[in-house]
């Protein structure tokens, strides 16, 4: 690595992989940062098996441990969705290796367990492909897949190629985890981002995080929906350059 840049660790969201979900915004950030991006268990190129107890605790281990194999010092981290999650774990339980977070369509809780059994129990009946369609009208803003038509079927069609057993997995983790009564512990700058078009998590869900930590703003994107990075790659990538800056000084 090289150590004149700061490390930005990318995390995806659930049925996408770093590529599909970061590739917009590591082509306009990757001559300034040194980027380390991870695949969720099952999908990607991790295909490592994952328990049915996972939970967002050992996600995060899972990446500082990744981190260490390249860099042993801190670092910036910016997550959509569970990969928020796993950047809220990660200010809780390695504060001294997160230097920032930027946390985008994602929550201290999202959903309820009972809609997360729901969803794994359709995977594993008919696999992953057959929440294609519904999620396309999840994942995007109105207008979206026909502007950017190949940005979106690379993201569906990850959905579509991640595994049984890694989907289900995540989809534990995120039906046990919730974490709105600690947000007060996270000490490191947050950069709370919602899509405006969000229903799976709002623009209230993220209000509730930059509310709650210590030092946390709330950024509003218009024409966006649950995949900030790849719908508005310049304004996300904006918003990591400027959280660098900030903790740099």
């Amino acid at each position: 690595m090289t150590p004149d840049r700061p490390v930005l660790v990318l995390g995806p969201s659930l049925g996408t992989t770093a590529a599909t979900c970061w590739g917009p915004v590591v082509d306009l950030l990757a001559d300034e940062f040194d980027v380390v991006a991870w695949d969720l268990p099952g999908h990607g190129a991790d295909r490592r098996p994952a328990p049915d107890d996972l939970t967002i605790a050992d996600l995060a281990q899972r990446v500082v441990d990744a981190v260490a194999e390249r860099h042993d010092g801190p670092f910036l981290y910016a997550g959509d969705s569970v990969g928020g999650q796993v950047g809220l774990q990660l200010l809780l339980d390695h504060p001294d290796r997160v230097l920032g977070a930027v946390l985008c369509c994602t929550g201290a809780r999202i959903g309820t367990a009972q809609s997360w059994a729901d969803r794994a129990a359709q995977v594993r009946a008919s696999g992953t492909a057959s929440l294609v369609s519904a999620t396309a009208e999840r994942w995007f803003a109105p207008g979206f897949l026909e502007r950017s038509p190949s940005v979106g079927a690379a993201l569906l069609h990850a959905l579509r190629d991640t595994g049984t057993e890694g989907y289900t997995a995540v989809c534990g983790a995120l039906a046990r985890f919730d974490v709105r009564d600690r947000l007060a512990e996270v000490q490191r700058p947050v950069v709370a981002v919602a899509g405006a078009h969000d229903a799976v998590c709002p623009p209230e869900a993220l209000r509730e995080i930059a509310d709650g930590v210590r030092d946390g703003r709330l950024v509003v994107l218009e024409d966006v929906a649950h995949q900030a990075p790849a719908e508005a790659p310049q304004e996300v990538a904006r918003i990591v350059r400027d959280l660098a800056r900030e903790v740099a000084q």
